[in-house]
């Protein structure tokens, strides 16, 4: 099994604090998500996106979907948190797991999420985020 959570990659913590992230509104940085079979071999010391146990299928680009960053403070709790645009491609096809990563040179590695198990689409396959909040977004800093 090569998934066995969801993490946060340890490479993207030390950069995020480098100042080489940015989640903004007015980002020019892009941010795609890829999606992974079981073949995959990614957890926290992931660095970069990869090809290897990509999903290939109709319907899905190798490098995965576009996906927009939202940023947020919560001004009671102090906590600031992000949030992505979800994501879909048309196809029959199967992930276990997605890669959210920064497109640019190296295209570095953000967080692995695992899915829990192998999912299937018939038509539309969709990768829908948690609530955008500050105790439910995927990457939070209090």
């Amino acid at each position: 099994m090569a998934f066995t959570g969801n993490y946060t990659c340890n490479s993207f913590k030390q950069q995020l604090f480098e100042g080489d992230f940015d989640f903004s509104a007015t980002t020019t940085q892009t941010f795609k998500i890829a999606l992974y079979t079981n073949d995959a071999t990614l957890d926290q010391t992931t660095t970069a996106y990869t090809t290897t146990g990509e999903v290939v299928a109709t319907g899905y680009t190798a490098g995965g979907g576009l996906i927009t960053p939202s940023l947020a403070t919560d001004s009671s709790t102090g906590v600031t948190y992000v949030d992505f645009s979800n994501a879909s491609w048309s196809g029959a096809f199967t992930a276990r797991g997605a890669l959210i990563y920064r497109v640019t040179t190296g295209n570095p590695a953000i967080c692995v999420l695992d899915f829990g198990s192998d999912k299937t689409s018939t038509t539309t396959f969709q990768v829908e985020f948690p609530p955008n909040t500050s105790t439910t977004s995927l990457i939070r800093l209090s």
